[in-house]
């Protein structure tokens, strides 16, 4: 009897969840219900799912506004209904137009137009499906109008938006943050009516006793509507025939996997056509086909355009798709499980995560969508957080900044709070977890058999892709599959840096960066994960990664696979990483494995490593079936599962072990393992296809260091800011400019040796400025002088003043303060704008000076002002030089003894303990440049938090854990640095400040 519902999915609005609105009408002995979000259409496929075996009906439709003002209602009769309603609305939010006053012809709806809003329009004329909807509010109007005559069109609509006074509140606050007032400022117009809520079925009978032609026009409306999905593993609704028919696609499939076998495999071994007559088998018979060839398509496509990519996912494990070229990793070589990539029983596709780079992807994106009809990306909800939501009502309630600051920080007694400030975090703790603003995943790609408007709505982000209105959960429910085309900047720095070295060594002989074999094989490239010197490199740069590949001693592709998923944490909570690494160390160590487990997992000495060895050791150990095995490590990876399935699969382990005669502590022992790291541990394949981009990344930096770290810095670095990744550059023979307006470009750029800072990296320097340097340089050649670059480029002082302080005409061999000071006198501000070189160079009249005194240290501090950081060492800054030359490299031969150095801070993390405290572990450059580590533990990390870049004088122990050394902290103090001397000693002598 309610077709007028919201769930929390009207956003900004509405207060409830999709199974709390279904509790409530279970509470109030509703049997008929419609989930109309306003111009959302979210929460209905979950809606009906919920309902699959309930007594409750459920309707869908869509509340249609403008902003908060109601136009119509739309409620689907039957699934092509939906499909209109979603087309309708997807119009008019990719066109960003308001809603008509009326609805067009929706031959498969109902329309419904709120009393209020007929009687303003004065409508008298309705379609067959269009209906006027009556609230209790309105009965007593409705008694004196003339469209009480109007007996066959009039129908219940009493909306229900809340539950209670409390939902009201809160619908009042999130409209407040949706409008950026005070809550005491929010307009009415802007606020549902508290009588939006839900009677007893009984009670709303009662209320229209009068008109009972109403209560019988609604039941008809609701009775002759019937939207069904089907739900469950065996969907699969994404697009089935890749060409012109099923039978034409396995045909190709198999075509191209036997054409193209010799190439990946030209020895030709007997087992690979096993394997590829079994995965072929199975790929046909589960209706794969489609997917494959759709995957092959967009690497093809890549191909054509010359853009690196790399396949990983589950799908990884597929020789067939190694054969084909979707994955670079071979699934023989590393003795990838079958049963991890597909299995007999499985109803949804593989999982291929393809990574583009971040430049090529949009490109791809934009082939998808032009080569296959009904394709959407796919959507994700991006909630309210609870310190966020602290924050906006603490400004909702006109809370100072310090009350704000000190509810966001958790850091208070409660029991000294006022009134308001406890409301606000009563209210956020209900509004956390409610939907804030739909926004686009990550990667997801839908390519469907049938529109995408058979399933929800879609709106249009700025790329202009269409994205629908659901996420992957219920997408996955129905049966759409996404495809992940992903971006990373880890496969730009590969192209980039290959371009850099072609400009800058022109007959430099460069591999094959295809060529993986070789790189893995090569020792100058292993040594490099020996010693963790793997700064800039994708994956194996941050510290931890640096710490383990020297603990493990890596120096081959297996080894590193295994690091890549021995560093996720969910191995090193369950105590596998340190014992992986004990038996790595030690062959004596490997005895301690159980037989069984050595057995199956022989490579990593019977440790579970990667996420199918819960497969392998679910299968092998306890005797489970491969499905349920899989179902296993699917549901610890945190994917759904049906309801008590985990519990029945684990009854079923425990009984297996038991049969077999395990001990009860063994049985609990490989139980803790698989469920504490599961989740978070990689797929083998998805480490091999990390490891492949690690090796190329690795062979450029052996081989071309200074090409690699600009191509590096130029895709945004990575795990460390950018002034680390300079003093590598320095550490690898380079030697860092500041801008320059003729050598550099927007990015950085290499001459020989030499690398130039962009000037894009000028902080307020404005890329129309930037642009009009390069593009008169490129026609007319390099700047002679300032008067020759005030002849030709239309600056303001403003701007021209950045590119002086930050040094930018050095090549002149004049001061910039005296250049400055010119150029106060020289620049015409009234000049017109042209790019038009100038016929007639103008006579420029030239100034006496003082003369002015250079200084480094000012020099310093416009570098840290325009760039962020200084080009000198961050040492040559200190008020006190150091006292002693102890180097990273000595801390070797000082082992278990307390050492003192110096190093200026990297990074700092801080990690939470068991017992609730807190340690820090730090990575810091010495003063020639080498790296060292360094560990707080909790007592020294609560008396000297690292909290702050800069240089440290660093006491404590030296320790060697498996020959990887880091500094056991016992006391560390941060050291001075000498003031800017513009600030003591102001005048002619230091330079004077525009």
């Amino acid at each position: 009897m309610y077709l007028n519902c919201h769930t929390y999915y009207s956003l900004r609005y509405g207060t409830m969840s999709t199974a709390e609105l279904c509790e409530l009408a279970k509470q109030n002995g509703v049997k008929y219900l419609a989930v109309t979000d306003i111009n959302n259409t979210s929460a209905c496929l979950e809606f009906i799912k919920l309902n699959k075996k309930t007594d409750l009906k459920p309707l869908v439709g869509i509340d249609y506004r403008n902003g908060i003002a109601q136009k119509y209602i739309g409620i689907a009769r039957n699934n092509e209904g939906f499909r209109q309603l979603n087309a309708h609305l997807s119009h008019h939010l990719h066109k960003k137009m308001d809603f008509e006053d009326e609805a067009p012809f929706l031959p498969d709806c109902f329309v419904i137009y709120p009393f209020e809003k007929v009687v303003s329009l004065k409508k008298n004329k309705f379609r067959a499906n269009e209906f006027i909807g009556v609230s209790i509010d309105n009965l007593r109007k409705l008694k004196f109008s003339e469209y009480r005559k109007l007996e066959d069109k009039l129908i219940i609509l009493q909306t229900v938006s809340f539950r209670n006074k409390k939902d009201h509140n809160a619908h009042r606050l999130l409209r407040a943050i949706d409008n950026n007032t005070l809550l005491s400022k929010l307009p009415d117009s802007e606020q549902g009516s508290f009588l939006n809520k839900m009677l007893p079925l009984e009670k709303l009978q009662n209320e229209f006793e009068e008109f009972p032609h109403i209560i019988e026009n609604t039941k008809k409306l609701i009775d002759s509507c019937k939207v069904n999905f089907e739900f469950g593993r065996e969907q699969n609704r994404n697009l089935q025939v890749a060409g012109n028919s099923e039978k034409e696609d396995e045909e190709k499939l198999i075509q191209l996997c036997y054409k193209k076998l010799p190439e990946r495999y030209p020895d030709k071994k007997e087992e690979v056509y096993v394997r590829v007559e079994k995965e072929l088998k199975v790929i046909i018979r589960l209706k794969f086909v489609s997917y494959f060839l759709i995957n092959l398509d967009i690497v093809n496509y890549a191909r054509s355009q010359k853009y690196p990519f790399i396949g990983r996912g589950s799908g990884a494990n597929s020789v067939v798709a190694y054969i084909l070229g979707i994955t670079n990793v071979d699934p023989i070589e590393l003795d990838l499980y079958f049963e991890r990539f597909i299995n007999p029983n499985r109803s949804s596709p593989p999982d291929f995560d393809i990574d583009f780079s971040w430049k090529d992807r949009n490109d791809v994106t934009d082939y998808i969508f032009k080569t296959y009809d009904n394709t959407a990306l796919m959507g994700t909800y991006v909630t309210f957080k609870y310190r966020a939501v602290v924050r906006e009502l603490g400004k909702v309630f006109g809370l100072p900044k310090e009350n704000i600051d000190k509810l966001s920080s958790t850091f208070f007694d409660y029991n000294q709070l006022d009134y308001l400030e406890k409301l606000v975090l009563r209210y956020s703790r209900l509004i956390d977890g409610f939907p804030n603003y739909l926004s686009v995943h990550s990667g997801g790609i839908l390519i469907l058999n049938d529109s995408v408007h058979n399933y929800a709505g879609t709106f249009l982000p700025p790329k202009g892709f269409q994205t629908i209105q659901i996420d992957m959960n219920i997408a996955e429910d129905v049966g759409i599959h996404k495809f992940d085309i992903l971006a990373q900047r880890g496969l730009s720095k590969i192209t980039d840096a290959i371009e850099i070295i072609q400009r800058n060594q022109p007959d430099a002989e460069i591999e094959d960066i295809e060529n993986i074999k070789k790189f893995k094989e090569d020792p100058a490239i292993n040594s490099l994960l020996k010693v963790g010197d793997c700064m800039g490199v994708f994956y194996v740069e941050s510290p931890a990664m640096r710490g383990l590949l020297t603990k493990l001693q890596t120096d081959n592709y297996m080894n590193l696979v295994a690091a890549s998923s021995v560093i996720r944490p969910g191995i090193s909570s369950a105590g596998m990483k340190e014992e992986f690494i004990r038996r790595h160390r030690d062959p004596e160590l490997r005895k301690n494995a159980h037989p069984v487990m050595l057995k199956i997992m022989k490579e990593t000495y019977g440790v579970m490593v990667y996420q199918e060895d819960v497969m392998k050791v679910a299968y092998e150990f306890a005797g489970l079936d491969l499905d349920d095995a899989d179902v296993l490590r699917r549901g610890m990876s945190g994917k759904k599962t049906s309801k008590g399935q985990m519990e029945k699969i684990e009854q079923t382990f425990r009984e297996n072990c038991k049969k077999r005669g395990y001990s009860d502590k063994l049985t609990d022992e490989v139980w803790e393992q698989i469920s504490s790291f599961a989740g978070y541990a990689f797929p083998k394949g998805h480490s091999a296809s990390y490891a492949v981009e690690s090796y190329q990344s690795l062979y450029l930096k052996k081989y071309f260091p200074l090409e690699f770290m600009v191509a590096a810095i130029n895709n945004g670095g990575g795990f460390y800011d950018l002034q680390t990744y300079i003093q590598e550059i320095r550490k690898c023979g380079g030697k860092v400019h500041a801008p320059c307006i003729n050598k550099s470009d927007h990015p950085n750029t290499i001459y020989a040796s030499d690398v130039y800072l962009g000037l894009g990296y000028i902080k307020e320097l404005e890329n129309k400025t930037i642009q009009q340097i390069l593009e008169n340089r490129q026609f007319f050649g390099p700047f002679k002088s300032l008067d020759d670059f005030i002849d030709r480029i239309y600056i303001s002082i403003d701007q021209l003043s950045l590119l002086l302080k930050i040094n930018a005409f050095r090549f002149t061999d004049v001061d910039k303060h005296e250049l400055l000071w010119k150029a106060y006198f020289k620049l015409n501000k009234s000049k017109p704008k042209s790019n038009q070189a100038l016929l007639f160079k103008p006579q420029h009249r030239d100034f006496e000076l003082p003369e002015f005194e250079r200084s480094k240290m000012i020099e310093a501090y416009d570098q840290m002002e325009l760039l962020g950081f200084p080009l000198c060492s961050h040492f040559d800054l200190l008020k006190e030089p150091v006292e002693n030359g102890l180097t990273a490299n000595d801390l070797k031969k000082h082992i278990d003894k307390d050492v003192e150095i110096f190093g200026n801070l990297v990074n700092a993390k801080k990690n939470g303990t068991s017992n609730g405290k807190y340690m820090y572990f730090g990575t810091f450059y010495d003063i020639v440049g080498g790296i060292f580590d360094v560990v707080l533990f909790p007592k020294v990390a609560e008396k000297y938090p690292l909290r702050s870049r800069g240089i440290y004088k660093c006491f404590g122990k030296v320790t060697s854990d498996l020959g990887f050394i880091s500094l056991d902290i016992k006391w560390i103090a941060r050291q001075a640095t000498q003031t800017d001397p513009r600030l003591v000693d102001t005048g002619f002598k230091t330079g004077i400040q525009n």
